[in-house]
């Protein structure tokens, strides 16, 4: 299965698509990741905090000629934000992965209130000075972040990984990462927990597509340039939830998931501004 690529203002391209790993540990996760690799994905999200960089490294280094292929991703935890610990943190995500580079590392959160996250990308572009990762970019950063961090250090990110899903579609947020050439990448975009994929407007809109609710609502995102992160483990929903880039929803359909949006949105209130997660 071919899947289509973005492009950041860079250059840099990314698969309009990728495979969150958010609990798929161990061997069991190893075999899901493979799976997935297998079926076609090849953006392979991460971080420090999901404790299974090692796993993701295993399937990436077993898929053969395919891992130039691959966008291996992890993310920098708040606790590691000062630039030596930033530096040391890289290299053992790499070590862990037993790859000889990270494709795509970020910061997870900007953690304002630490206010470390300036020494964080600096290490970050150190760290891709010295090859240790290949791109670099952020995750959970506002747009008053980023601006601080361009200003900073004249490096723009790649990518910003952010909560988008149709309760909380971060319009504004998407218009401003437009217009500065950087890639979204949405987490959480079906949802967790809620009701989201049985809501009537999704099952309406599937329905007339003769899709599942998931694949309409990942459809709203490939729409939207925004490169959803589907975490799945079993490979009946690895291969539905990338079998969307042949769905055509009309201007209207789009607009219709997008109101769905609500103030209270965000699935754990998880604001950028002030959580901060270490």
């Amino acid at each position: 299965m071919t899947i289509p690529h973005l492009a950041a203002a860079d250059g840099t391209t990314l698969p309009a698509i990728g495979l969150g790993t958010y609990r798929l540990n161990g061997a069991a996760g190893v075999d899901s990741i493979g799976q997935a690799i297998r079926a076609g994905y090849r953006l392979i999200d991460s971080a420090v905090n999901y404790e299974n960089e090692g796993a993701v490294g295993r399937a990436a280094r077993a898929a053969g000629t395919v891992r130039d292929e691959l966008v291996v991703t992890s993310k920098l935890p708040g606790r590691h934000h000062r630039f030596d610990e930033a530096l040391t943190t890289i290299e053992e995500s790499v070590f862990r992965t037993g790859l000889d580079r990270i494709d795509l590392y970020l910061i997870h959160w900007p953690n304002p209130k630490a206010d470390l996250y300036v020494q964080a990308w600096r290490a970050l572009i150190e760290a891709r000075e010295r090859g240790l990762v290949r791109h670099i970019g952020l995750s959970n950063f506002l747009p008053e972040h980023i601006d601080r961090l361009v200003a900073e250090t004249g490096v723009a990110p790649v990518v910003n990984q952010i909560e988008v899903h149709p309760y909380f579609p971060q319009q504004e947020a998407i218009d401003y990462h437009r217009e500065h050439g950087i890639l979204v990448q949405g987490w959480s975009p079906l949802g967790h927990g809620n009701d989201l994929q049985q809501h009537p407007t999704i099952v309406e809109i599937a329905t007339a597509h003769g899709v599942s609710p998931a694949q309409a609502i990942l459809a709203w995102h490939v729409t939207r340039q925004v490169i959803p992160l589907p975490k799945a483990a079993s490979p009946q929903r690895q291969i539905e939830n990338l079998d969307v880039f042949g769905i055509t929803l009309t201007d209207a359909e789009v607009e219709a998931i997008s109101a769905l949006g609500r103030p209270d949105g965000r699935l754990a209130d998880q604001d950028p501004a002030v959580y901060e997660e270490f």
